[in-house]
């Protein structure tokens, strides 16, 4: 890891912080004068100390100085008391920009981030980087601030009493804190950043199982996921050793030279004191100042270490904040969809995929008027799926446009474009709420009326009705409550309620049994009424119906018809594949 990208990290995280509590910047300044406050009082303390001790050797009064010593006290005490309670004030809602911000962040990054990334990867970089920013609060503001202000001002005071003393603490402190910082930063940082790209794959690789049992189950493969998860907890606990052993040899060395430093300051008292320029009211005040010099210097040595931690942890958040998010409008100025908008037309459409040798579309052309019911047919990898997702910007064309109701989508904003297209998935994603809540997804504000009639027009209120909780029924991660056919109707309620003039199915029905299949099919009939629709077709059988029938191949579509006519031409690809599958039936 190079040394440059540890600074970059730092300067990023740090500026990270900053902005967020640049938002409260009441707080932040409140905060900085109670430590200012506490400070002042803590650094005042060895003075007083010292000229307590010349007035018992005086023989003078003493508790004029005795009282001025318990002052100090109480306003370090209540300053410290008063600052952590602002600190509170400022961290609580500093970690709930950082992971909501985080989370919207996450919603609006690109498709193809989503498919290279663990879920359970992700959740641990926000949550881990927004406990980081705490702790950064905490060390900064409340730790490595005072210290270093207590030192400076313990060192000017060391200086006033003697300026070869305060020479030799300055210099002391100044080897000490750049060996603490070239420690933490070159050598501790860079292993740290490690463990923790792997305690993100560990939380990777345990979501990746646990959302997958069934399959698990399904396979056995109970023993090779605890050792998949082994192999990875090994290299978590080998790069973690590695950072927790320089840590503290990092902290042993650090420790070293500050024994060197309190011989060093403490040898030079003793030599003034040996020349006679100092008496023992001075000497005691550099015994007390030295204390404070010496917890303070070792304090922030830990506060560096714990800000290298926290920065660490708050590293991946901060890179998760900085990728790019999908473009609301790829093209400029924006523009409003006419109301009701259903014509699709591709025009000369070009798209590849990123690292692609190849383009899969090349000035692709293609008219589908409002309310035309058209199949999308062809072997596996012919573009029918990228066609959809063109469709809904979760892709964006490299060349060409395409155009809903006659504008094109680029120039739409995101949240418009996919308000007029609902989407019917081959395996419908439901969220573990309830069964309204999971229908009503498609129409925000929509009543529980509303989400009973899209339910009946689906076909799912008889099922849904018999449910003890009925429509407060929560159905489980990903539904899994629900048998399949069962959350097809939800989806397709939920393509009902949304009421969108653009319809996508993707084989609804493949991997229903016969009974499921022809309830889901009569209900997704009903749903394509007076819709643009286009249904990705696995099974030629589910088309027959159909408008039109759009054969790809290859990224071109190369039959382009009825499903009678298709079926009546010679030699074509639509035939051959039909009969195939009527041959394997």
């Amino acid at each position: 890891m190079s040394r440059s990208h540890s600074r970059g990290a730092f300067a990023r995280v740090l500026s990270f912080a900053f902005d967020l509590w640049k938002r409260r910047l009441r707080l932040v300044a409140a905060l900085l004068a109670l430590v200012l406050t506490s400070t002042a009082a803590d650094v005042a303390i060895p003075v007083v100390t010292g000229r307590l001790v010349n007035a018992v050797s005086a023989d003078a009064s003493p508790w004029s100085f005795f009282g001025a010593l318990l002052v100090l006290g109480a306003v370090s005490i209540a300053a410290k008391i008063l600052s952590y309670f602002t600190i509170i004030a400022l961290t609580v809602p500093t970690m709930i920009a950082a992971e909501s911000e985080a989370f919207a962040r996450v919603q609006r990054l690109p498709t193809d981030w989503h498919a290279n990334a663990f879920a359970g990867s992700t959740v641990r970089q926000i949550t881990r980087g927004a406990w980081a920013l705490d702790d950064m609060a905490d060390v900064l503001l409340l730790a490595l601030l005072p210290s270093t202000l207590v030192l400076l001002g313990t060192i000017g005071t060391l200086t006033a009493f003697h300026w070869q003393v305060g020479l030799v603490a300055l210099l002391g402190a100044a080897l000490f804190v750049t060996l603490s910082l070239v420690l933490t930063l070159r050598w501790v940082a860079p292993a740290a950043r490690l463990s923790n790209a792997q305690d993100s794959r560990v939380s990777g690789a345990l979501a990746d199982a646990i959302t997958s049992n069934a399959v698990v189950r399904a396979h056995a493969g109970e023993t090779r996921e605890e050792a998949r998860l082994a192999r990875v907890l090994e290299k978590w606990g080998h790069r973690t050793k590695r950072t927790w052993r320089r840590g503290t040899v990092s902290g042993l060395m650090q420790d070293g030279s500050l024994w060197a430093l309190r011989a060093a300051v403490l040898g030079s008292a003793l030599l003034a004191f040996v020349q006679g320029a100092a008496g023992a009211g001075e000497i005691a005040f550099v015994v007390t100042a030295l204390g404070m010099l010496d917890g303070y210097l070792r304090q922030i040595g830990q506060h560096v270490r714990m800000l290298q931690k926290s920065v660490n942890d708050a590293e991946e958040l901060v890179a998760l904040m900085s990728a790019p998010p999908e473009r609301e409008v790829a093209k400029v100025p924006a523009r409003a969809l006419p109301p009701g908008a259903a014509t699709l037309a591709f025009e000369r459409v070009d798209y590849g995929y990123h690292g692609a040798a190849t383009p899969l579309f090349t000035g692709l052309d293609v008219i589908i008027p409002a309310g035309q019911k058209v199949g999308l047919v062809g072997r596996s990898g012919s573009g029918k799926t990228t066609f959809v997702k063109l469709i809904q910007r979760l892709h964006e064309v490299t060349g060409g446009a395409i155009t809903l109701g006659g504008v094109d989508i680029a120039q739409v904003p995101l949240s418009e474009l996919r308000r007029q297209i609902a989407l019917v998935p081959q395996d419908p994603v439901l969220f573990h709420r309830s069964l309204a809540d999971n229908i009503a997804y498609a129409r925000p504000g929509a009543t529980l009326q509303e989400v009973r009639e899209a339910a009946a027009r689906a076909g799912a209120a008889g099922f849904i009705d018999k449910l003890p909780k009925g429509y407060n029924t929560e159905v489980g991660e990903r539904g899994v409550k629900l048998s399949g056919g069962e959350r097809q109707r939800v989806a397709i309620a939920r393509a009902f309620l949304s009421d969108a003039p653009v319809l996508v199915m993707d084989e609804a029905t493949s991997s229903l049994d016969s009974e499921a299949e022809a309830r889901v099919a009569e209900a997704a009939e009903r749903l394509m009424v007076g819709r643009t629709t286009l249904v990705i077709a696995h099974r030629l059988a589910t088309v027959e119906r159909m408008d039109r029938i759009l054969v790809f191949e290859r990224g071109r579509i190369v039959e382009d018809g009825t499903p009678a006519e298709l079926m009546r031409r010679e030699g074509g690809l639509y035939r051959a594949l039909r009969q195939r599958q009527t041959l394997a039936a």
